[in-house]
């Protein structure tokens, strides 16, 4: 770290973090996960649960809020590797379906899928900023000039890496939990608990209950992979999990709140928007406004940072610093049209066919397989690059993003398939091939 233009950027990309680093507590990482929690991508399932769904807000929230716990639960222990050999999550997935599977397959689909969502949400917020300088200052900004400012804030602040998502995430919070409190009281004050049709459990049913239950799930467990890339600077195994799954839990419950009321009583899938304009007073709705872009910044930050990780781990000999200026790069330029987000979210729902399976294998493999301890063995072989195919992995993955894309949307086969997977690569792994434990 002498080279004086890089020594503020981490450097440590595929390479054991130093013990010297690992310094941070759960409540730091509780505080980073709250904070990635309460943003617009987040509140749909809970709205289209009351809006579509047809569920009473009581109804939608606990269905989403269960299947996110369970989904929180796999991914905190997903973290534990990183916090025990201080290695990111996508080098680690490496000793769970072995190295092919790792670099060719699963890194690439999480860099695409965390390039989407990096030009998503920054899409979306860029609109955000854009009506608010119109409306308030009377300065009208390209969308282009503004997106690529608010990108490329995000881009520069991952790559400065985990120190800069740790910082900005403990400066938000305070923002954070007053804006979700603003968005409560607008809330509450426009809604009368005594007399009305939002607080009836007359239109539960089963189906809408599992199949959002079922989205919600989805939706996190994919971060299965990525949770070590935080946790390696973790003090210890027990404070990246705890910290993970309580930040997880917290932020979701409000977000979960929030979302399932504005769609039961405003009929709208966008509280920031919505609550905005409700507001009381404009100061008020200004700043419910300006913490739904900290949280937007917060979260894409997180996209930035593991993305880059997924980068290197397929390219290594980019590095950490060239890894997270090329995804940067991509995001920033993704980020400039709008069009190219809403068209791409058709493609990236097919992305979900090997996501799916990829979590359920690697959530098997460690918890089942290896009983949550990789041997010294297996570590070996992963480093020096013996371990290349794990052929149950391999047919799993196959066999069910195949049946994945032939199960109709309409159904969310999301949880059936990661049930489905789980157990095929369980038989698999035990009566077919020998996998290494």
């Amino acid at each position: 770290m002498t080279n004086m233009n890089t020594s503020k950027f981490e450097r440590y990309g595929l390479e054991p973090v130093p013990l010297a680093l690992k310094q941070s507590s759960w409540k730091e990482y509780a505080i980073i996960t709250f904070a990635f929690s309460v943003n617009a991508g987040n509140f749909l399932v809970p709205t289209l649960a009351v809006t579509q769904g047809n569920l009473s807000w009581q109804a939608a929230f606990l269905a989403v809020w269960i299947g996110a716990l369970l989904a929180f639960l796999l991914v905190s222990a997903l973290s534990i590797p990183g916090a025990l050999y201080g290695l990111p999550g996508q080098y680690i997935v490496r000793a769970f379906t072995g190295s092919w599977l790792a670099t060719k397959i699963a890194s690439p689909i999480r860099v695409i899928t965390s390039l989407y969502w990096f030009s998503v949400q920054t899409i979306g917020g860029t609109f955000i900023l854009q009506t608010v300088i119109s409306n308030f200052f009377k300065i009208e900004i390209p969308f282009p000039i503004l997106a690529i400012c608010t990108s490329g804030i995000m881009a520069y602040l991952a790559l400065v890496g985990y120190d800069a998502v740790k910082k900005i995430t403990r400066l938000s919070l305070p923002v954070l939990l007053i804006g979700q409190g603003l968005m409560l009281y607008v809330i509450l004050s426009q809604i009368s608990f005594e007399n009305s049709e939002v607080t009836s459990f007359t239109s539960f049913q089963w189906g809408p209950f599992l199949f959002y239950m079922s989205l919600a799930f989805v939706q996190f467990v994919s971060g299965v992979s990525a949770s070590s890339d935080m946790t390696r600077y973790a003090k210890t195994a027990k404070q990246g999990f705890t910290g993970m799954f309580v930040g997880n839990a917290a932020g979701y419950f409000m977000t979960a709140l929030i979302g399932t009321l504005v769609g039961s009583y405003f009929n709208s899938t966008n509280p920031f928007v919505v609550l905005t304009e409700s507001a009381p007073h404009v100061l008020v709705g200004l700043f419910i406004t300006f913490s739904g872009l900290l949280a937007m910044i917060s979260i894409n930050i997180g996209n930035a940072y593991t993305g880059s990780f997924s980068l290197l781990n397929t390219w290594p000999s980019l590095g950490r610093i060239r890894s997270s200026l090329l995804f940067g790069v991509v995001g920033i330029t993704f980020s400039c049209f709008p069009t190219l987000a809403s068209e791409a979210s058709y493609f990236i729902s097919y992305l979900g066919a090997g996501i799916i399976p990829l979590s359920a294998i690697l959530v098997t493999d460690y918890l089942l397989i290896k009983k949550g301890i990789i041997s010294e063995d297996v570590l070996l072989k992963v480093i020096s690059g013996s371990y290349q195919l794990n052929l149950a992995a391999i047919i799993t993955f196959a066999s069910m993003s195949i049946v994945y894309l032939m199960i109709p949307q309409t159904f969310s086969p999301g949880m059936l398939i990661f049930i489905g997977s789980s157990l095929l690569y369980l038989f698999l792994a035990k009566n077919v091939f020998k996998i290494i434990k």
